[in-house]
């Protein structure tokens, strides 16, 4: 598997709008269906004339960085495509608190409908960006690079990594089928008890070294738990090594047991790690540190639409 780290495009592609269309398509029925099977804003259908246009402010409420901008002109589409979307900044810009980010014009039973869930999609995947850019910041100046991992919104994968490396950190494998990684729960498989000794851990490392090499390109991550299990597994030089729960202190140790022993494996850092520790881990030699706060603990960046319908 290639690795898709620091180098990963931070552009928005054609996978990020396959997954942004489900999405919308998904929110938008849940928004404007009602049980029985009604259809549409009642609310809209009620007050607002069919023909009134309108205009609206996509604005900043808090500052932060612009993740997902291209979700909006996507809602709208789907919506009606009379509705036009001009973005003011670019995607990926630092926001500032009352910045306007787009301004909106088209008939306005479409902005109302369309408006929550442009707001839902854009603030989340800003959230998380803006989470992302603390953590990468905090190791921008050390030769580390900060990853997210699979703790991510159901459905929400492919967007919410996008909005990770645009905030400056990188992206673990996107899926299971993306890499072999054994983790503890494997270990224990192999090993039919709940910890494994640094035996299994060995032929755990063997066992996907072989199927890697019959399945390419795959690359091989082993997590260990103790420096016994580590010093069994680096001479099967697999392509990352994870430290699980280690301490700084541990993963020092480990640092130099891989420089003596097997020096072109990679070693990540995970578990426990939050902003306030994430620099001792860099510091302790760590090539990698993975943390799934950066979507799992992300809150959605405060935005709103202000609307001015046309008077005529």
């Amino acid at each position: 598997m290639p690795e898709n780290t620091a180098n990963a495009a931070t552009t928005w592609g054609p996978v990020e709008e396959a997954a942004a269309r489900r999405l919308i398509t998904l929110a938008l029925a849940e928004d404007l269906t009602a049980p029985d099977g009604r259809r549409g804003d009642v609310t809209c259908k009620a007050l607002v004339p069919e023909k009134l246009g309108g205009q609206a402010a996509l604005v900043a409420r808090a500052p932060g960085v612009l993740a997902g901008l291209p979700v909006v002109s996507l809602v709208f589409a789907q919506l009606n495509p009379l509705v036009k979307v001009e973005p003011l900044i670019q995607e990926g810009a630092a926001l500032a608190q009352g910045m306007p980010i787009a301004r909106l014009r088209g008939p306005m039973r479409a902005l109302l409908e369309g408006e929550r869930t442009a707001l839902n999609l854009l603030q989340r995947l800003s959230g998380v960006a803006t989470l992302a850019k603390r953590y990468a910041e905090q190791i921008a100046d050390l030769p580390c690079v900060v990853l997210d991992t699979r703790k991510t919104t159901p459905g929400w994968r492919v967007l919410e990594k996008y909005a990770v490396r645009r905030g400056g950190a990188a992206n673990h494998r996107m899926g299971l089928a993306d890499g072999i990684l054994v983790k503890d729960n494997h270990l224990a498989c192999l090993a039919g008890k709940m910890r494994a000794d640094p035996a299994t851990a060995q032929k755990a490392a063997q066992k996907a070294k072989e199927y890697a090499k019959a399945h390419p390109p795959l690359s091989v991550e082993v997590e260990v738990e103790t420096l016994d299990q580590l010093r069994v597994v680096l001479p099967e030089s697999p392509n990352v090594v994870l430290l699980d729960n280690m301490t700084p202190a541990l993963v020092r140790e480990a640092v130099a047991l891989r420089n003596q022993m097997a020096p072109g494996v990679k070693l990540e850092a995970s578990g426990g790690i939050r902003l306030e520790n994430l620099r001792e881990y860099a510091l302790a030699g760590a090539d990698r540190i993975s943390v799934g706060a950066m979507t799992h603990q992300a809150t959605a960046l405060d935005m709103a639409i202000d609307f001015i319908p046309d008077v005529k």
